[in-house]
């Protein structure tokens, strides 16, 4: 059948391979196949996957496919033996007409990894055409008055084959008068030519006919036949003449309807009504229904009708006889020869198949997208097409075969920046004026998970009233996804750990879908200030992607803490303390000491003295801040030997809360005051340190630690200061401490964003008041870069540390 050839590895594969590596592959060899025509269906054409070096068993997974170029399905292959046969009936002349080589071009395509193979099946001639006659029979009027070795053209045949199988030969049947020559054109074309070599005579023989037989050069020959009708006219021997045989002429295709193509002169030396010349076409080959030429009878003018097309037919032959008017009249004959001059009037063709659609934006460079085709039916420089991708961006054309090319991709795509890619290739010819067609390639981008979600701020910091009720919705927090579908769909889950001995989950749970906080159960300021937890957004791509924020949960307090008496003021019977009559104005006759569990304004407390009822001035009154029962005037013996005093202690919170100290003054002469409190000293002494004594040791050692602690911040602020006095303050801000603020009698308490800092003391001596505050005076990451700002808001600091 066909003979298989595979050309080597060219220098074009090479420089593919280099470029695209193992990512996919394009064959730049060439299977070359031949086939004669009218081959029955089924006829082996080739062994194509042996030929192409491709696995038998591989064609099904590598999804193995032929595409041909435009034409139908004449061709198929066995995927099961990897076979090439014949799929449809094939007829040369049908498919290529007259041209040299007729092939059919396939396109073999397999995957993984991509290869792209182009077969060319020869379609041979066979002798299936015999010559053809224009007309069945052919009339030849021959003057008896013609001379010997006179000369008449005939029609000859046609032949659709091509090569020897159109090569003709004609034979004429046996007779007395007319000889058989033949004629070679200078298109090498063979034409018969009768020859007289024998005087005619009309009264002896007025008609002869004969038998014209046309072989082609075929195996088997086949014949056509025309039967020849020889009239002999009587005395008009002068026929008309043509300055030649045969004329050429050129014309463009785009030449308009009605040009004048030629216009012919034939004479006759004849006088009268013989020499009077009309002429007539009598043969116009190959016929075409675009375009057909109309011929003046009596100018000679041959004229276009219809419209030249060079695609259609690229040169026509027409046969012009010229005849005179005599009696009978006699013919001249003369062949005019049209060449058509192809211009470039017809755009090239572009097809683009889809391969890869859509692409992955994780697809590597070299990823071949879709593979593109052109053609021109326009020939020479016309005909030669180029192509190019518009808008320049992460694809490119490759040439990989003659007018075939493949859109590959040339570098990285990302989706969540352009999701879709909208190409133009254009194809241009090389004639002029330059035309041009474009096909549009929609490339979409597939998204891949390669964002993870992410927060608008890695820190949030929330604020909540304590005791709130269970399931209370504190807080949402969002993360953005850029991916699409299924990879941007965010779930939310709290990272779990542990709050002292208790689980993170038993205080707050975090809703998977919208991503709201929730406080599983009342928060307890005094308890817990600051609750600190991370929650995890994480989409539902594949691998699922992840990405934490941290939760700064502050506990606002409430109110919800009354004052407590400490000790020896906290018992339900009261106290006696004894005061000398003779004691100076101002005198501390007690102090009344106590604690609130809250914080802030809630916990800042103030003493008030209640008025006994029916009772005048009382010489008592009580320190508003500092608790310490003084005198506030001279004592006298009015007053009475016992005073009963209730101290009020409140707190500064909304709704305010208190409690009451009840205090037993008793009055005493100035010695016998002496000698009790003599005795209650020693008494004292005996029982050992009270725990008044106690606290104020414990005061003074934490007055002489704070100072040490103060002075060496001081060194090192200073030290600082002298490094840093250079650096210019930088704009740069984050979360801080939380501290709990507190301020003296006439300022406030508030709460800031830092952590509060609890400082707890036992018992305090009569005398001393030692209240820890941090004022409120939170420094931001700026400030904080300010040496001289740090040093003004520690020393505003220590100024309310210590008041003694």
């Amino acid at each position: 059948m066909g003979v298989s050839q595979r050309g080597g590895l060219g220098a074009r594969q090479l420089v593919f391979s280099i470029l695209f590596g193992t990512a996919w592959e394009i064959a730049s060899s060439q299977v070359h196949y031949s086939l004669p025509e009218e081959a029955k269906h089924g006829t082996f054409v080739g062994r194509i996957a042996q030929d192409l070096g491709l696995e038998v068993g591989e064609l099904v997974s590598r999804l193995f496919r032929v595409v041909s170029e435009g034409r139908r399905d004449y061709l198929e292959v066995n995927v099961q033996n990897g076979i090439l046969f014949v799929n449809s009936r094939i007829d040369r002349e049908e498919l290529c007409g007259r041209i040299p080589v007729c092939s059919i071009h396939l396109e073999v395509i397999v995957d993984k990894p991509l290869q792209v193979f182009h077969v060319e099946v020869e379609i041979k001639d066979i002798n299936d055409n015999p010559p053809v006659f224009p007309e069945k029979q052919q009339n030849i009027f021959i003057s008896e008055s013609r001379l010997l070795d006179s000369r008449f053209p005939l029609e000859g045949a046609s032949d659709a084959d091509i090569g020897a199988n159109s090569l003709l030969k004609y034979q004429l049947s046996h007779n007395d008068y007319l000889t058989l020559e033949m004629i070679t054109k200078n298109d090498k074309r063979i034409l018969p030519e009768l020859v007289l070599h024998k005087l005619l005579d009309r009264e002896e023989t007025p008609e002869i006919r004969l038998l014209l037989t046309a072989t082609d050069g075929g195996k088997p020959e086949l014949t056509g036949t025309v039967e020849l009708l020889i009239t002999v006219l009587d005395v008009n021997d002068n026929p008309p003449k043509f300055d030649k045989s045969e004329y050429k002429v050129k014309l463009f295709e785009n030449s308009p309807n009605g040009t004048l193509m030629i216009k012919l002169n034939a004479s006759d030396s004849d006088k009268g009504i013989n020499g009077e010349i009309s002429y007539t076409i009598k043969r116009i080959s190959p016929e075409s229904e675009k375009c057909m030429f109309i011929m003046n009878s009596v100018t000679g003018d041959i004229r276009i009708h219809g419209e030249l097309d060079f695609e259609d037919n690229d040169v026509y032959e027409i046969q012009v006889t010229a005849t005179d008017r005599g009696a009978p009249p006699m013919a001249g004959h003369c062949t005019i020869l049209l060449e058509v001059v192809d211009i470039n009037d017809n755009a090239p063709e572009v097809s683009v198949t889809s391969l890869s659609l859509p692409v992955l934006e994780d697809a590597p460079a070299g990823t071949v997208i879709a593979l593109v085709s052109v053609s021109d039916r326009d020939s020479g420089a016309n005909g030669q097409v180029t192509c190019s991708l518009s808008p320049l961006g992460p694809f490119t054309l490759v040439s990989t075969f003659r007018n075939y090319y493949s859109l590959v991709l040339d570098s990285s795509v990302d989706r969540e920046s352009v999701p879709a890619y909208e190409l133009v290739v254009t194809a241009r010819d090389e004639g002029t004026p330059v035309l041009w067609a474009t096909a549009r390639v929609s490339v979409d981008i597939r998204d891949v998970n390669d964002n993870a979600p992410s927060f608008e701020q890695l820190v949030y910091t929330i604020f909540v009233k304590e005791n709130n009720p269970p399931g209370h919705h504190i807080f949402t927090v969002s993360a953005s996804d850029p991916d699409a579908q299924e990879n941007a769909l965010v779930s939310y889950s709290l990272v779990e750990g542990r709050v002292g001995e208790r689980p993170l989950s038993s205080y707050v749970s975090v809703h998977s879908g919208s991503g709201k906080v929730y406080a599983l159960q009342p928060l307890d300021h005094e308890e817990l200030e600051l609750l600190q937890f991370q929650v995890s957004a994480r989409d539902a791509g594949f691998p699922p992607l992840g990405s934490n924020v941290s939760l700064q949960v502050f506990v606002l307090d409430e109110n919800d803490n009354a004052p407590a008496v400490l000790p020896p003021h906290s018992g339900d019977s009261p106290v006696t303390e004894l005061v000398s009559q003779s004691v100076a104005v101002g005198h501390v006759v007690a102090k009344i000491r106590a604690v609130d569990g809250d914080s802030g304004y809630n916990a800042w407390l103030s003493y008030e003295l209640l008025p006994e009822v029916g009772v005048g001035r009382n010489p008592f009154r009580v320190g508003l801040y500092t608790g310490e029962i003084s005198t506030t005037r001279a004592l006298e013996e009015s007053d009475g030997p016992q005073k009963m005093l209730l101290v009020l202690v409140k707190d500064h919170g909304e709704p305010a809360l208190s409690a009451t100290a009840t205090v037993s003054v008793s009055l005493v002469e100035s010695g016998l005051s002496v000698k009790a409190l003599s005795f209650n000293a020693a008494a004292a002494a005996a029982a050992g340190p009270t725990p008044e004594a106690t606290l104020v040791d414990v005061n003074v050692y934490l007055i002489i630690a704070i100072c040490s602690v103060s002075s060496l911040l001081v060194l090192s602020l200073l030290l600082y200061v002298a490094l840093r006095c250079s650096v210019p303050p930088q704009a740069v801000y984050g979360p801080g401490n939380p501290t709990l603020v507190c301020s003296n009698g006439m300022e406030s308490w508030s709460y800031s964003q830092h952590r509060p800092q609890k400082v707890c003391f036992g018992e305090v001596s009569a005398k001393t008041d030692l209240m820890a505050f941090s004022p409120n005076l939170p420094l931001s990451n700026e400030e904080s870069q300010n040496p001289c700002l740090i040093v003004s808001y520690l020393f505003f600091n220590c100024m309310f540390l210590i008041k003694i």
